[in-house]
């Protein structure tokens, strides 16, 4: 097998594979920590978890769209057109009342978070040699140890936790249903780890990344929705394990990897250009939760003038076209990759 590494071995161990496993120990290790910060600095969490990470890995698709010398001028439908059709269709969703709107968009934010983990697995699969057998259940061991959990949460009222707005999904209250659940998510491990035993057999290699992706994705998922039941755990997990690794992912391929290539200009190399990107991207996540704050939220900031103004219905669709238009491009930008991936393999 041909080295799976996206990068190498060491950036992507640490950028991409371990921040599942890293926040997951620290949030089981520092609980009462947290929960004192949650209490007491609900401020520094939404600062830090929301803005610096969630948001921010949204503005990280610029450099990897409009921000790539000539990207738009070949796509102009595609990047104009999708940022305009999910206003219109966000504000048409709107107009139904605000739980439609939000349990929509928390649909399509789980399928996001989950083909999200779907592409990494592939990414790192891209180089080995296996069964037809095993790249298929691999894609359903995604689906596994994102869905299971989704299907808990669902089984499951009295979860302490929201995804975007209390009620976003339809709920069904079975609590009798728990130990099937937990016996079905033990079979489909058992059977995974045989498949695995049988290709390292077979082939006599293990493709690391990828199971780590697996487990990962597992691990995360598993801990912020079944075992825990605490929103700020919640949160942290779920926006670390996704928002770091879809960064790093962009900086290695887009910035590192393409230097030359974006209409803002050269980012610096080594530590002054990460932190360069980090900055371009949290500043941005700044600006677009300022404007939540001020024109719809009000927790955190307030401005006296517009306080008075009630234009919900219009801000709403409108500062959620760029986490909207992420979702959507998100789905067709690697997509690309992957097909210019296998056409220089097969070259």
């Amino acid at each position: 097998m041909s080295t799976p590494w996206i990068y190498n071995q060491k950036k992507d161990t640490l950028f991409i594979l371990l921040p599942p496993f890293l926040i997951v120990g620290v949030v089981l290790l520092c609980q009462p920590f947290f929960s004192h910060l949650e209490d007491k600095y609900e401020f520094v969490n939404w600062l830090v978890f929301i803005v610096f990470i969630d948001v921010a890995h949204v503005y990280a698709t610029l450099f990897k769209t409009y921000w790539v010398s000539g990207e738009v001028g070949k796509h102009r439908l595609r990047y104009w057109g999708i940022p305009l059709g999910c206003f219109v269709l966000g504000a048409v969703l709107y107009a139904f009342g605000s739980k439609l709107f939000w349990s929509v968009l928390a649909y399509l934010a789980v399928f996001h978070f989950i083909r999200q983990q779907y592409g990494f697995m592939r990414l790192y699969s891209r180089t080995e040699h296996t069964s037809l057998l095993k790249r298929r259940w691999d894609t359903v061991m995604i689906y596994v140890v994102t869905g299971l959990p989704m299907l808990y949460w669902f089984i499951t009222p009295d979860r302490n936790y929201t995804w975007f707005t209390p009620d976003d999904f339809w709920r069904l209250s079975l609590p009798h249903a728990k130990p099937y659940w937990y016996v079905l998510y033990i079979l489909f491990w058992l059977v995974h780890i045989t498949l695995t035993f049988k290709e390292y057999q077979k082939f006599n290699q293990i493709n690391w990344p990828k199971q780590m992706i697996i487990v990962g994705t597992a691990i995360s998922w598993f801990t912020g929705i079944v075992y825990l039941n605490s929103d700020w755990a919640f949160t942290a997990i779920n926006v670390v394990s996704h928002g770091v690794p879809y960064m790093a992912l962009v900086y290695f391929n887009e910035i590192k990897g393409k230097p030359n290539e974006l209409i803002i200009g050269q980012i610096p190399k080594q530590a002054v250009g990460v932190i360069t990107f980090v900055i371009i991207v949290c500043g941005f996540a700044f600006c677009e939760e300022w404007l939540w704050e001020v024109m719809v939220w009000k927790e955190h900031f307030t401005v006296s003038d517009l306080a008075t103004i009630n234009w919900t219905a219009l801000w709403v669709p409108l500062l959620t076209v760029p986490q909207f238009t992420h979702y959507i491009l998100d789905g067709i930008i690697w997509k690309q990759k992957k097909r210019a991936d296998n056409s220089a393999r097969s070259s």
